[in-house]
């Protein structure tokens, strides 16, 4: 019995004597089209290694399993571990280890296999900006992401200039973000409070960086400080909040600012990573 409905999943938990936990976000997708987006999305290859957070029963694990060359499912319920090994014994499912580990302690370097491994999930939703901060600073990121996160937090990741956000800069420094698709709260079980959505996120991989990549990487200390400052308090003027958080004289910003051709009255989020790239490329031309 695979727990791809409300029914089988009340039926496997009465029968091991576990409930969801909150803390942990765990909560069921049971809806059969959902699943068919994400592999969809993920573009899987026979080949390919993915990498799951957070199986829970396996819905997702199996229907992955099916398509590719291993999955491996970092789980950190230890309960949930033992129910999901005994229904991939009856599932008769292979290529699949599953590792008891918190995925934000987990070690990236233990996956010691050759090849680009893509990392695909229904994340709980507490986990979703560290989780996709620490793949994307890795030294070894996924070739990419096909994840299931809140709605909001999936437009915010996805956004482009004029609707950006601190996140969605911090993602895009690093990669390119594709927002797939909504899924409605009623796909789950338990029932979260919000409607959730389908992300797509291809990490600029090390074969492929060009001079301005490393530039950014090489600068991203500064980088980061000047998007910090300036989104501070995002519903303020850019120069403010420049001048303010990174305790410059505002006439030195305005010329800093005008030089690369953005205006005093625009806000952070009217920025793109390429406007944010030039302000740290000439910073120490104009403020001294």
């Amino acid at each position: 019995m695979r727990p791809n409905s409300k029914g089988k999943i009340k039926k496997i938990i009465k029968k091991y004597q576990i409930y969801p936990l909150k803390r942990l976000g765990q909560n069921f997708l049971i809806n059969k089209k959902a699943i068919r987006e994400i592999i969809r999305a993920a573009d899987l290859k026979s080949n390919d290694i993915v990498l799951e957070i957070g199986p829970g029963l396996g819905v997702l694990t199996y229907e992955l399993a099916k398509r590719v060359r291993m999955v491996i499912a970092v789980e950190r319920d230890k309960r949930v571990i033992e129910i999901l090994k005994d229904l991939l014994k009856s599932w008769n499912a292979v290529d699949i280890k599953i590792i008891y580990d918190d995925i934000l302690k987990f070690k990236i370097s233990s996956l010691n296999f050759k090849n680009n491994y893509k990392l695909v999930s229904n994340l709980p939703f507490y986990l979703t900006a560290p989780v996709i901060r620490k793949f994307l600073e890795s030294k070894k990121p996924p070739k990419e992401m096909v994840l299931v996160v809140q709605k909001e937090v999936g437009e915010r990741i996805c956004a482009k200039s004029k609707k950006m956000s601190i996140l969605a800069v911090s993602v895009q420094f690093y990669a390119q973000a594709k927002f797939v698709s909504y899924i409605s709260k009623k796909s789950f079980w338990p029932q979260p409070k919000v409607d959730s959505a389908i992300i797509k996120i291809k990490p600029i991989l090390p074969k492929s960086y060009n001079r301005s990549f490393f530039a950014r990487i090489k600068n991203r200390g500064l980088f980061f400080r000047i998007v910090k400052a300036g989104f501070s308090q995002p519903r303020k003027q850019l120069i403010n909040n420049l001048a303010k958080g990174l305790k410059i004289e505002r006439e030195k910003v305005k010329k800093w600012l005008l030089k690369n051709n953005i205006q005093t009255n625009q806000r952070a989020e009217t920025l793109s990573i390429k406007d944010w790239e030039e302000l740290t490329k000439n910073y120490k031309l104009f403020i001294r």
